[in-house]
């Protein structure tokens, strides 16, 4: 998500193809959603996947391994959809829960057989007609339809499916995905994903991965996309709205996909035709781009955030170059490597915000230095030094400056005592060790002790928990 500092714009406005590609999801994704809540032995699915900051976010007892998801946008805003859901259970199950949110069920099938279904909360608890086994593969089939709206946030921010003049702004982080299609919604549980969005004759509609075609029939379009490598839910997106589309592949052999309201269109153009440059020079930071795909989707939305949307990141307006960097650097931070816990979430805006800090001193602007020193600056009861970024307390504060800032300064800091050479060589490693899979503060320190055979643990406690403005003298 875009650093609050650099685009005030487009911060957190906080109050304090049918046929299923099954992709290959490490086995340690499974040992976490398995392992997840107190239901986690029991036959019956823990309703969340045991998040602190979002309790009821996920779920327990299984790992859904692909998503297949149609769905029908109406020019009055009402949402027509199946999602097909393959999965394994982890535990023996006799029921389950979905992350799902306000719209209407049609109908629960678990492989064949109808379900039993009711609502509680933002759970679908599911009771399939036969038990089942631990290992066992399943499918299940949800349909529904109407209005979709957007969740309210605890910082007072919506995200999810936002209702815009032409379409819709999908923008998941960190709840919002329920919201449009039933799931297991926790970063723990990633999935390959299939969507066929079908929307008004002249409107785009725009998901993840790679766009396998298109199709005019009468008055509708429809369009089918393809996400084979893991995903977490929050990063899925079917944005839809009158946009300019343009389509290249880089030199590396990406395939971009760029699509643009028109309102925003001059002055995106400057900067998304930078985007090449962008993934390049970060390629050599960070290690190989973690995708086949990438890209923008420039909206004309106002929402107050952009979102690093997985292979395409999403912008309520045309964003700067820093806004473009620090969501292009989350597809290996935040996306190909993701959260165990949304209270480690510095791992991906600390990382990303560092990135804008490297990108400014390698062209020109302020050195990395200059930038932490202008920080280090602010007094005591700056909103920098409100709580610390290794565990900001709350889902009220996971896109506080604390979180982007200091988190970032952290890095600044490690950069410091370990020096470039062994600092790019953790960044590296941290995204090649955990590719397509998750990570912990605790897993990030130990890679940075082992790579630079130097006792960090200090630094990192001052950096990351220490309550308050750090005190060095």
């Amino acid at each position: 998500m875009t650093s609050p500092r650099r685009q005030p714009a487009r911060r957190r406005t906080t109050v304090l193809g049918r046929r299923a590609v099954l992709a290959t999801v490490p086995v340690a994704v499974a040992a976490l959603v398995g392992a997840a809540g107190p239901a986690g032995a029991g036959t019956i699915g823990a309703a969340g996947a045991g998040d602190p900051y979002f309790p009821l976010s996920g779920n327990g007892g299984y790992h859904v391994r692909h998503y297949d998801l149609t769905l029908r946008y109406q020019k009055d805003g009402r949402l027509d959809g199946t999602a097909v859901l393959s999965a394994r259970a982890t535990q023996p199950l006799t029921r389950f829960d979905l992350d799902f949110k306000g719209l209407t069920v049609g109908g629960v099938k678990v492989d064949r057989g109808a379900a039993g279904v009711k609502r509680s909360r933002q759970e679908l608890v599911v009771t399939p007609r036969h038990a089942l086994r631990a290992g066992q593969d399943f499918t299940v089939t949800v349909t529904y339809h109407g209005t979709p709206k957007p969740v309210t946030d605890p910082d007072g921010s919506a995200d999810g499916w936002i209702a815009t003049d032409d379409g819709a702004f999908v923008a998941n982080e960190p709840q919002g995905a329920m919201t449009w299609f039933p799931g297991n919604a926790h970063p723990k549980d990633k999935s390959s994903y299939d969507f066929t969005l079908t929307v008004p004759k002249g409107r785009t509609a725009v998901a993840n991965g790679n766009l396998l075609g298109q199709r005019t029939v009468g008055h509708e379009t429809t369009f089918r996309w393809r996400e084979t490598q893991p995903m977490a839910a929050y990063l899925a997106t079917a944005t839809i709205g009158t946009f300019q589309v343009r389509q290249y592949t880089t030199r590396d052999g990406i395939r971009v996909y760029d699509a643009v309201d028109p309102r925003e269109a001059k002055a995106a153009a400057p900067v998304l035709k930078q985007l090449p440059s962008v993934l390049e020079w970060e390629s050599k930071l960070f290690g190989p781009y973690p995708f086949t795909s990438a890209g923008s989707i420039v909206d004309h939305a106002k929402v107050g955030y952009a979102l690093e949307t997985q292979t395409r990141p999403l912008y309520d307006s045309a964003p700067d170059i820093l806004t473009l960097v620090h969501e292009s650097a989350h597809q290996w931070f935040g996306d190909s490597v993701s959260l165990t816990s949304w209270k480690d979430i510095w791992l991906n805006e600390g990382f990303a915000t560092y990135a804008e800090w490297l990108y400014s001193e390698q062209h020109g602007g302020a050195s990395a230095q200059q930038t932490f020193d202008e920080l280090d600056a602010r007094p005591a009861g700056n909103e920098l030094w409100a709580y610390p970024p290794g565990d900001p307390g709350s889902g009220a504060n996971i896109f506080g400056t604390p979180v982007y800032d200091r988190g970032a300064m952290a890095l600044h800091e490690l950069r410091k005592a370990v020096g470039d050479r062994t600092f790019f060589a953790i960044l590296r490693a941290w995204a090649a060790e955990h590719r397509d899979g998750h990570g912990t503060t605790a897993q990030f320190v130990r890679l940075a002790e082992k790579k630079s055979q130097k006792p960090l643990d200090s630094l990192f406690h001052t950096w990351l928990f220490t309550k308050g403005k750090p005190n060095r003298a």
